[in-house]
């Protein structure tokens, strides 16, 4: 056995272990417990300083959970979207495949929480299925291993299904969507990099949410990723009381980009069933979105999106008053600033080559505010 599978069996799985390392009552917690399954990694567990604090909120259940009925248990359509077990194919080009019901950890806000901590991983035979509609879907150009936690797989077992996939002659690209490096880092071995190197071209999205996940262990963790040449991106939703907030996010991304990670997702929570109390209204995430742009690099601001209900797929948000008006002639355009520019469109026949004097064609209306 290896050291992330021994840490991953002293994790807190039971009421009772809670009342042991975190003073739960566990009554107050048994019948949640019973529907939505609880992890909590030793490195998560030393992350938690006190009572309700972001990582807390993140892992701990809570009673309420039990109460939200009206939301869906698969708010995203997943299983409409399903041709055969374990895959969903939304998207012209691309599918994504649920390899496990196993996370290193049982996010409370878990879009997949009617599924996570059932036991067991994909099948060969349920693998074969999928390998064999991808086969015959030749548009399928990009796949997304996902769950569950794909990285929960020992190398051996992981392997195997990379390996099906990178006979499939068509599928260029290989995604792993993965909360391991952040909430398990000790997974992220030597064997396991040079495992991985075998299969490349291979992204990774990691899913972190608040500054203080990334320690020590997690950034080696994202660097040895990054030197076994696999692209970093990172998944966060937007939680009420742990990062709504521009300070802490902002914090967030400056911290992955020096992991190595580049931001990518900022997810609006979605409408599942027993996590309706982490929702923020949209207006926070555009004001975050608003706070970040201009006021750090670039590099370090995700795409803010909602995945639509009912299986409409990522739709990006922006401020509205980017974009003041848009016209045959013009884009007038507000920055970070407030500051007002005007951008002329080009001609519908032959694009204009006139060179633009004093300030060029960008030509700044006031300073400090609306036109």
């Amino acid at each position: 056995m290896e050291e992330w599978q021994r840490e991953l069996q002293a994790s807190l799985t039971k009421p009772e272990d809670l009342a042991r390392e975190l003073g739960i009552d566990p009554d107050a917690v048994r019948s949640v417990m019973k529907e939505y399954r609880v992890r909590i990694t030793p490195q998560m567990l030393k992350l938690i300083k006190e009572k309700g604090n972001p990582i807390w909120k993140q892992v701990v259940p809570e009673a309420v959970e039990g109460y939200d009925l009206l939301a869906a248990s698969d708010p995203l359509n997943e299983d409409g979207d399903s041709p055969v077990p374990h895959l969903v194919h939304r998207y012209p080009d691309r599918v994504l495949l649920m390899v496990t019901n196993q996370c290193p950890i049982y996010c409370r806000f878990c879009t997949r929480k009617r599924l996570v901590g059932k036991p067991g991983f994909i099948s060969k035979g349920d693998l074969d299925l999928a390998v064999d509609y991808i086969k015959n879907h030749p548009e399928v150009r990009d796949i997304i291993l996902s769950g569950g936690d794909p990285l929960l797989l020992t190398d051996d077992h992981l392997e195997r299904v990379l390996k099906a996939l990178r006979a499939i002659p068509h599928l260029e690209i290989i995604r792993i969507g993965s909360r391991v490096p952040g909430s398990l880092p000790s997974r992220i071995t030597e064997s396991f990099c040079a495992m991985i190197k075998k299969y490349h071209p291979i992204y990774m999205n990691l899913h972190f949410n608040h500054p203080d996940e990334i320690t020590p262990e997690v950034k080696e963790a994202c660097e040895r990723l990054a030197d076994a040449g696999v692209p970093l991106g990172s998944q966060t939703v937007l939680l009420k009381g742990i990062n709504d907030d521009p300070e802490v996010m902002k914090r967030l991304m400056q911290k992955l980009l020096m992991c190595r990670v580049k931001p990518y997702y900022l997810y609006q929570a979605d409408l599942t069933r027993g996590t309706n109390h982490f929702r923020t209204t949209v207006e926070e995430g555009l004001t975050i979105i608003k706070a970040i742009q201009g006021h750090t690099s670039g590099m370090a601001v995700p795409h803010y999106v909602i995945d639509a209900p009912g299986g409409g797929g990522k739709i990006p948000l922006l401020p509205a008053d980017y974009l003041v008006d848009l016209n045959s002639q013009e884009a007038v355009l507000k920055n970070y600033e407030n500051r007002v520019f005007r951008y002329p469109q080009a001609e519908p026949e032959k694009v204009s080559t006139t060179t633009q004097q004093s300030n060029g064609p960008f030509k700044i209306l006031n300073n400090g505010g609306d036109e």
